[in-house]
């Protein structure tokens, strides 16, 4: 009975920017879970290399999620494929700019449009196919410490951020009554592509002494709680931010060595 909980057996889920970094090994978490999983990513070679590793040829999407109508396409296109839409993760993202005294307005923009636009584009079409399929839902929008945290040179990421966590439960109040559970994982310091040259620096360094847990966050490491809000087990859980960082968010000094 635990066991069955867990399982996503019979269910389809659409990750978005799920062709490399952490939106991949959720993918890929989820398809372990039983779920049938189609991806979304901007990056033909990375979707060439998850299409292979899921073996679902045509359930790889190229997709900017600031397009709306592209997004209303690539969610009819899932839902089509695989009878029925019960699960979305809202990974896409970009990070382009600087800090505030040089930001440019069209930076700006185009961040807080592919975090927070996009999550609300793809949420709102996901939802639809969830209300028609009768059977409920699960959205989880990826947020950040930076959701929580003051971020300087990148305020543009962090309005984003914290603004998904807004999204995220008012989303949670208007569609609890259709069954469909909204929550956010926040992400503390995982190494991708990103953050590899950071991690492997002076600011790593300080960054691993500051988790409890010692060390850095490896994308395998969202598993457990991406599959927890994608199932039955979360289905009365809905509106929660929940830290996935080691406990970086709770420790107010650094590791004793």
């Amino acid at each position: 009975m635990a066991a069955d909980l867990f399982s996503l057996a019979g269910r389809a889920a659409l990750v978005t920017g799920g062709n490399g970094g952490l939106g991949r090994a959720v993918a890929l978490a989820l398809q372990a879970a039983g779920a049938r999983v189609a991806v979304t990513g901007r990056d033909p070679a990375k979707n060439d290399l998850i299409r292979a590793e899921l073996a679902e040829p045509q359930a790889v999407f190229p997709l900017d999620v600031r397009a709306e109508a592209a997004v209303a396409a690539v969610c009819a296109a899932v839902a089509e494929r695989f009878g029925r839409l019960d699960i979305l993760v809202n990974n896409a993202g970009l990070y382009q700019g600087g800090g505030a005294l040089e930001l440019a307005r069209a930076d700006w923009q185009a961040v807080l449009d592919a975090h927070l636009t996009g999550s609300f584009l793809c949420a709102q079409q996901a939802a639809r196919h969830m209300l028609a399929g009768g059977r409920g839902g699960k959205i989880i929008n990826i947020g950040s410490m930076y959701s929580l945290f003051g971020a300087p040179d990148f305020p543009h990421y962090a309005a984003a951020k914290a603004g998904v966590l807004g999204l995220t439960r008012s989303l949670a109040v208007e569609l609890a009554p259709h069954r469909i559970q909204v929550n956010a994982l926040l992400p503390g310091w995982f190494e991708t592509d990103l953050t590899r040259a950071t991690r492997h620096g002076p600011h790593g360094e300080l960054i691993r002494r500051k988790t409890p847990a010692g060390r850095w966050g490896e994308p395998e490491d969202l598993a457990g709680a991406a599959i927890f809000l994608a199932s039955a087990a979360s289905d009365f859980v809905t509106g929660v931010a929940l830290p996935v960082d080691g406990g970086y968010s709770v420790a107010d000094r650094l590791q004793l060595e």
